[in-house]
């Protein structure tokens, strides 16, 4: 039997312990509801215990005198045990609340640590549902699983060592059935776990749909294909409802049985009983005692199973969020160097990358990068062109360590980027790319990334500098403006200036520019290009260039073309040479002027 295939065990100790082992900051809390759920089982049978007491000695007896004060004690029971167990009941929740906040962070602080191959393909909605609808069904472990197991275990056992005592005989005629509750027990747990395996991946599976059906919503409308995305959502969105109406149709099932059997059990005790009490071997109140512990017994019974499958389902879950805690990432934090600043030089010698490691499941080893090497002076600028998949994107994005080299070395100021601690040397180098993107939130918010270090003064000090200052102003609430999801409320261009405002806040000494001009207005254009000269000025930069002034501006240019540098010098030298470049810039000139037009 493959790995796959094989039948895990009901209950996996070594992850149960792993999940307990989150309780370790709240022992108190943990050790209190063990005791709680030991006083509670020991407390459910007094009750009956009371009642045929009283029935025996008060009741026959004629005692009228004594009824007052046992009725009392049977209040006072009473009061004691319900407000227990709400006690009970509320510390293994804050408990399960608290562990399942601990893990979250955990999980979220692990995800954003992760390197970006990782998202390349892990679809977001399933990162969603592991940091959400999981994290739910780990709490009901602790709410409703184990320790709630553990306790209504108890209960049974005490109820049926009283049982016992008071008659055996008696005890034995009315457990006669438990084999058949054994059974639909045992059906019960075994459909539920299968259709809540089902509901589980059916959840992942619309929520990563959904996810990335809403974010690309444009795509969807402007291609026409909304019925054939809503018949894609109709398969999932079935098999869904098709998961839970098979647990639906078990708990249908079991409920009644139950309390079929429960009462074929009572048949038994009332005969049985009867009997006893006709040959005046056995009182009254044993019967009516024993009437109110198979109700106790009962109860905790009907949901135990119940139990056990939201315990085998919050094991599921956590089983997949540890699979998020554990995976390590592939760019390791090891380096130690780390300085204030940085002069900027940086340094490509050999550099060979493809994206094999990145999509799993892939056996394409066409490198992106093949021997890239290039030095670039502190403060100058350096301009990548190339043709659609020549490796522009991928050559800035292994710059500040987003994905790791296959061979070679980069260096930053002469020391490789492998020795720099990865907020070290990521907090030198700034990015401003071609798809901005903006989060919820006013536009302060998003210039300072919700950095509450930053002072507004700081902020207008540089939306003034890159001259957009007024720009924003002029936005309804100006810097209180909300930008909504996405940057929605913005234009592409007017997202682009409140991208290069948060580079330039930053101050780094490397900037890395994806410059996008091609789909904005003519007046945010001139915008970008005045913010993009004040932004690259005195600072080492590498542009994937698409506009001819820049091109021309860059201290250095280099050709892309498969992973390879084909060309590179100035934009005077490499004109001379009339060679690939020589041929891009002029249909580059020709396309500008063409829409000039």
């Amino acid at each position: 039997m493959s790995a796959a295939n094989e039948k895990k065990p009901w209950l996996d100790l070594r992850l149960l312990g792993r999940l307990f082992s989150y309780t370790a900051p709240y022992k108190k809390s943990f050790v209190l509801s063990v005791i709680l759920s030991v006083i509670l089982a020991m407390l459910t049978p007094l009750r009956p215990y009371l009642i045929q007491y009283t029935v025996d000695t008060y009741i026959s007896g004629h005692l009228l005198n004594g009824l007052l004060m046992i009725a009392g004690v049977q209040l006072a029971v009473l009061i004691l045990e319900n407000a227990l167990r709400i006690w009970f009941m509320y510390r293994i929740n804050w408990l399960g609340q608290n562990v399942v906040s601990d893990i979250r962070k955990s999980v979220f602080a692990k995800i954003v640590g992760q390197d970006i191959s990782y998202f390349d393909y892990t679809p977001i909605g399933t990162l969603t549902t592991r940091t959400v609808n999981d994290l739910e069904s780990v709490n009901d472990v602790f709410s409703e699983g184990i320790i709630s197991i553990v306790a209504d275990s108890m209960t049974i056992v005490s109820i049926m060592v009283v049982m016992l005592w008071t008659d055996w005989r008696l005890t034995l005629m009315c457990l006669s059935v438990f084999p058949l509750l054994i059974v639909a027990t045992y059906w019960f747990k075994e459909r539920v776990n299968k259709s809540n395996r089902r509901i589980r991946n059916a959840v992942a599976a619309l929520n990563a749909f959904i996810q990335e059906r809403l974010s690309g919503m444009l795509l969807v409308q402007s291609f026409v294909a909304e019925q054939r995305e809503f018949g894609k959502f109709d398969a999932i969105n079935k098999e869904h409802r098709d998961a839970n109406i098979a647990g639906i149709f078990a708990y249908a099932v079991f409920f009644p049985v139950v309390e079929i059997i429960l009462a074929i059990s009572m048949g038994l005790l009332v005969w049985y009983g009867a009997v006893r009490l006709l040959d005046t071997d056995k009182s009254p109140g044993v019967i009516i005692s024993f009437v109110m512990y198979l109700n106790l017994m009962f109860r905790p019974l009907r949901m135990m199973a119940e139990k056990f499958n939201v315990l085998q389902m919050g094991m599921i879950a956590g089983e997949r969020i540890f699979t998020v805690l554990d995976r390590e990432t592939e760019i390791p934090d090891n380096g130690t160097h780390s300085v204030d600043k940085v002069n900027g030089k940086v340094t490509f010698r050999d550099v060979h990358f493809s994206y094999k490691r990145s999509l799993a499941g892939t056996s394409s080893v066409t490198p992106a990068l093949n021997g890239v090497s290039f030095e670039l002076a502190p403060g100058k600028s350096l301009a990548v062109v190339g043709h659609t998949g020549a490796g522009k994107s991928t050559l800035i994005n292994i710059l500040n360590r987003q994905y790791e080299i296959d061979s070679g070395d980069i260096l930053v100021d002469d020391v490789p980027i492998k020795s720099y601690t990865l907020d070290n040397l990521r907090k030198h180098i700034g990015i401003v790319l071609q798809d901005v993107f903006l989060f919820s939130g006013t536009v302060f918010e998003n210039i300072t990334l919700r950095n509450s270090s930053i002072t507004m003064e700081q902020v207008l000090q540089v939306t003034k500098l890159l001259g957009i200052h007024e720009f924003i102003a002029n936005l309804p609430g100006g810097y209180e403006f909300n930008v909504r999801e996405r940057g929605n409320a913005l234009s592409q261009g007017q997202r682009q200036l409140l991208s290069f405002a948060r580079a330039l806040l930053y101050n780094p000494s490397i900037l890395i520019l994806d410059e996008a001009t091609s789909s904005i207005d003519s007046e945010s254009e001139i915008l970008v290009q005045k913010a993009t000269d004040t932004l690259i000025k005195g600072r080492t930069s590498i542009i994937i260039a698409h506009r001819l002034s820049t091109i021309r501006k860059a201290d250095m240019i280099i050709m892309l073309e498969k992973g390879r540098i084909i060309e590179s010098g100035t934009h005077e030298s490499l004109m001379v040479q009339k060679g690939a470049y020589y041929n891009l810039y002029n249909i580059s000139r020709e396309k500008e002027q063409s829409n000039t037009l």
